[in-house]
């Protein structure tokens, strides 16, 4: 199994471009709000389990669990992210049908459309799942990651992914793309 410095940088090499980034920053959690809406349908209470259990949360804890594997400080930030994000997507889904369904594919929708301009419009190059799908697992921990080196956290880690795939920029045209 890769490590975190090789996930967030093979990741990182799909996302150098600011703007891209930044579309991410948006994109992404809207994608992960998302899919905690869609999938908290059906839910059922299991024994003294305080809360319903639902299929967002056998998808957000094996994620989780992953994130815990490649490394615990990150996880657990990633726990309380994927707790806030199964919230709201139990409310949501406890409303009506209508309410549910437009806020889940609309968040889903609407997150892609940001993922896309992000690749097509700045980084010129495609996403990172298209080569690897774990790169679907990976954006929720990169996002995460980022915004903490903007921080000042772990500032080896972010030193490790930009000695391997250069610094963040803004590309000035297609061409810088493709260097």
């Amino acid at each position: 199994m890769r490590t975190l410095t090789e996930q967030l940088t093979q990741y990182a090499a799909y996302h150098r471009d600011r703007r891209n980034i930044a579309t991410h920053f948006v994109g992404i959690p809207m994608i992960v709000l998302a899919l905690a809406v869609l999938l908290s349908r059906p839910a059922f209470v299991a024994g003294s389990v305080p809360f319903a259990l639902s299929p967002a949360w056998v998808l957000f804890v094996a994620a989780t669990l992953y994130y815990l594997v490649l490394d615990v400080p990150l996880g657990l930030m990633m726990a309380v992210v994927s707790v806030v994000c199964v919230a709201c997507g139990q409310w949501l889904a406890a409303q009506s049908t209508l309410v549910w369904l437009t806020s889940g594919i609309g968040l889903f929708l609407i997150g892609w459309v940001f993922q896309f301009v992000g690749h097509v419009a700045y980084e010129h190059r495609k996403p990172a799942f298209v080569d690897d799908l774990i790169g679907l697992l990976i954006g929720p921990l990169f996002v995460l990651a980022e915004a903490l080196f903007g921080f000042g956290w772990r500032p080896a880690l972010r030193e490790a992914i930009e000695a391997r795939v250069g610094a963040t920029r803004i590309n000035a045209d297609r061409t810088a793309a493709h260097r």
